[in-house]
């Protein structure tokens, strides 16, 4: 007999403006326990020193979370020049401190436009990339230092926001996988003086900005479950970015038992993925076929399509 999980089945999606100094798990373990959630997962990890957007998946809409995984970002950090420390952030330890030239803001927009279009990096040994089954940065406090493969990103936007002595703040627009302290390092490098991250905040993920972010602090005032169960997302704005596909009853019951079925394709290319609707209710994802056929590719459980 299987074992009943715990808690209770919360479905939909949370924009956590994560607070600093804690983890992104401890930020989900928090607001799963104040929304009593059987399950729930979050979409790309902030640093403990970050703070920002942190969408949090619950229940079935983990399901679908890999797709904002790979989104774009935009974060807004502020720099220190003239010293470098090991984790290329204010949490580490300075390892050289470096004079820093007379720098303007023509200056300063001249190197941020340096780091525009497809660049280069390699990241940081404090991250959370693994080698072996550990992550870097455990490896990284026992004083080892693994070879790390050059990766290729895109920062599609520099913006140079404020300028107070050896302080800088700008705003950064990037593809996954951009590590902003890595980012901040190369700059001072490119100064001749070094550099590291004293803040950095992220404002948006894929579609969604800061605007729609909400503290611990504010869910912790709501009154009831009922409130905090207000502010979820639905589970499809996570694939909104993909077609629309809708089935009739009969066709949809085919789906959910794992069997292909009639659609209209019009217009979508064979292995492609759309959403799949029926009676205006979001089922998961389908794969189209062929011409007018789709397969099932990952489906919300029968219970949450039939709405019970």
């Amino acid at each position: 007999m299987a074992r009943r999980r715990r808690g209770l089945p919360v479905n939909g999606v949370l924009l956590l403006d994560k607070p600093q100094g804690v983890s992104s798990n401890q930020a989900l373990q928090r607001v799963r326990r104040l929304y009593q959630a059987q399950k729930a997962g979050h979409t790309g990890t902030l640093d403990p020193m970050a703070t920002g957007l942190l969408p949090v998946c619950f229940g079935e809409a983990t399901k679908f979370s890999s797709h904002l995984i790979e989104a774009d970002k935009v974060y807004r950090t502020r720099a220190r020049l003239g010293e470098v420390t090991d984790t290329g952030d204010a949490e580490g330890q300075v390892l050289e401190r470096l004079p820093v030239p007379r720098l303007d803001e023509a200056d300063l927009q001249g190197v941020l436009s340096r780091f525009r279009g497809e660049i280069e990096q390699v990241p940081p040994m404090y991250s959370a990339l693994k080698h072996q089954g550990r992550p870097l940065y455990e490896l990284a406090r026992e004083g080892k230092t693994i070879e790390r493969a050059v990766r290729r990103v895109k920062v599609y936007d520099t913006r140079l926001l404020s300028h107070c002595d050896n302080d800088f703040e700008f705003e950064v627009s990037c593809s996954k996988g951009t590590y902003i302290r890595t980012l901040a390092e190369d700059i001072g490098r490119d100064l001749g003086c070094g550099a590291h991250i004293t803040a950095l905040r992220r404002l948006r993920t894929g579609p969604f900005d800061a605007s729609g972010m909400h503290t611990v602090e504010s869910l912790e005032a709501l009154p009831d479950q009922a409130a905090r169960e207000a502010l979820l997302l639905p589970m499809d704005v996570l694939v909104a970015h993909l077609p629309v596909i809708t089935v009739e009853d009969a066709q949809a019951e085919r789906l959910l038992h794992g069997q292909p079925a009639r659609a209209d394709t019009d217009g979508l290319e064979p292995d492609s993925l759309a959403r799949l609707y029926c009676d205006e209710a979001f089922m998961g994802l389908a794969t189209v076929k062929a011409v007018g056929e789709v397969a099932p590719r990952r489906l919300l459980s029968t219970s949450s399509c039939k709405g019970e």
